[in-house]
């Protein structure tokens, strides 16, 4: 794969890889769960996180993918215990999350269950192939194939929501 954007990665410093990623995990987060602040503050803590252990994140494949699964399994548990607490304190999210796309696209992307959007969003927003899916959210290529299809079919027929 002599065009592969993420082999170089293994070469850089933490400060290129930074540089390179942060925007890149952070706007596919904010796509993945609909809001902005949860995915900042998820994005910055796997950056700190992946900063802590970059000697071996560095010789991973796909170390955007570690940083993204680590990020969306930082918010998912910020989301799980938010929705303990009183519906008072669970913010309104917000569905401009990518300023490039359209709003439309964002909305529907939001209406869509959190994993096919997930997958949906690494492969169409990061270009990740179905391999690199699979790796940063530790499930089978089949499922990665399955909830794709499935994604995609939703979002064509207007089906998002469950």
């Amino acid at each position: 794969m002599a065009d592969d954007p993420i082999r170089p990665l293994r070469q850089k410093s933490f400060d290129d890889y930074f540089r390179v990623q942060r925007d890149r995990v952070f706007q596919a987060i904010a796509l993945t769960i609909g809001d902005r602040d949860l995915a900042a503050e998820a994005t910055d803590e796997a950056m700190v996180r992946t900063y802590e252990r970059w000697r071996r994140v560095r010789t991973y494949d796909n170390p955007p993918g570690w940083t993204y699964r680590v990020a969306l399994n930082f918010a998912r548990s910020r989301m799980r215990r938010r929705k303990y607490q009183s519906p008072a304190a669970v913010p309104e999210q917000s569905h401009h999350d990518a300023e490039s796309l359209d709003p439309a696209l964002t909305l529907a992307l939001a209406r869509l269950p959190m994993e096919y959007r997930s997958v949906i969003v690494l492969r169409y927003f990061l270009d990740w192939s179905q391999d690199e899916i699979a790796a940063a959210l530790e499930i089978p290529v089949g499922t990665v194939k399955s909830r794709t299809t499935r994604g995609l079919d939703r979002l064509r027929t207007g089906r998002g929501v469950q």
